[in-house]
């Protein structure tokens, strides 16, 4: 049998290697979860992405022991909520994702959301730096920071190596982007395709789809990891899955990534985390 086709990887600041392209596992529960998890690996994904707050770890980690792949072949992201923000929380957390999970150590720990008005996410990342000392995660970064809640995290000094941020061609988020790399940090997307689907009805993503013979969401998920970002779509169809991870056998010209730049909205609606957060 023929090996499965992978993602190629990116290495962060601390040397740990992540995958350009993951499962998503929000909003799947419970035998769908396992199954889409399971599938996705046994089909070649090697990143998986999971939160507390998604009410999944369960499933995602009996999907990962009941697949082929090694857990050391895989690259396992959650993420843990507000109430957990102090640095004695943050170890409580990951032991409940670990037991949820049932794994021994978790590859990349996230900061969900940076609850500003609580204000206490650099305590939070403070406990995550134990935790990588304890063996118990490998990498630590945060989800849906802004530039501004980043900066409170270097003025302690401390440096996410990872932001996991709603991106896609109508939300381009340049700036967002030009900060992340100036300070070394990989941007990872959340919703790629959008969250309404009409991304993929755009008439230059269609456009390009039959010019490229490939699918919508190939295309845009192309433009994603072209750009460099790390990105999680989700789909709990095994065929869709398949697809997405063919991303790597066709490069976007640079005539037609500057089209699908083009698809950027000035009023495309982004969570606000200065406001929403769990």
């Amino acid at each position: 049998m023929s090996e499965p086709l992978t993602a190629p990887k990116l290495t962060m600041t601390d040397g740990h290697a992540i995958p350009l392209l993951g499962l998503g596992t929000w909003p799947m529960r419970d035998a769908e979860a396992r199954r889409a998890v399971r599938e996705a690996l046994n089909n070649g994904y090697r990143l998986i992405d999971t939160a507390e707050a998604y009410e999944n770890e369960e499933a995602v980690g009996e999907g990962i022991r009941t697949s082929r792949v090694p857990r050391d072949q895989v690259f396992l992201t959650t993420k843990f909520n507000r109430e957990w923000h102090s640095r004695a929380g943050v170890r409580q957390a990951c032991e409940a994702s670990l037991r949820r999970l049932k794994m021994e150590y978790i590859d990349l720990y996230l900061i969900h959301w940076p609850n500003p008005k609580q204000d206490r996410y650099v305590e939070a990342f403070e406990g995550m730096m134990e935790l990588i000392e304890a063996g118990l995660i490998r990498s630590a970064g945060v989800s849906n920071f802004k530039p501004a809640h980043l900066q409170r995290l270097f003025a302690a000094g401390f440096f996410p190596q990872l932001n996991q941020i709603q991106l896609d061609p109508f939300r381009p988020r340049l700036e967002d982007v030009a900060f992340h790399r100036q300070h070394g940090i990989v941007v990872e997307t959340w919703s790629p395709l959008d969250r309404d689907g009409s991304l993929l009805k755009e008439p230059v993503v269609l456009s390009l789809a039959r010019e490229l013979n490939k699918t919508p969401g190939q295309v845009v998920l192309r433009w994603h990891v072209q750009k460099g970002y790390v990105t999680v779509p989700k789909s709990a169809n095994p065929q869709r899955q398949s697809e997405n991870l063919h991303l790597f056998d066709f490069v976007l010209s640079p005539e037609q990534v500057a089209q699908l730049d083009g698809l950027a909205r000035t009023d495309a609606e982004i969570v606000d985390s200065d406001v929403f957060g769990h």
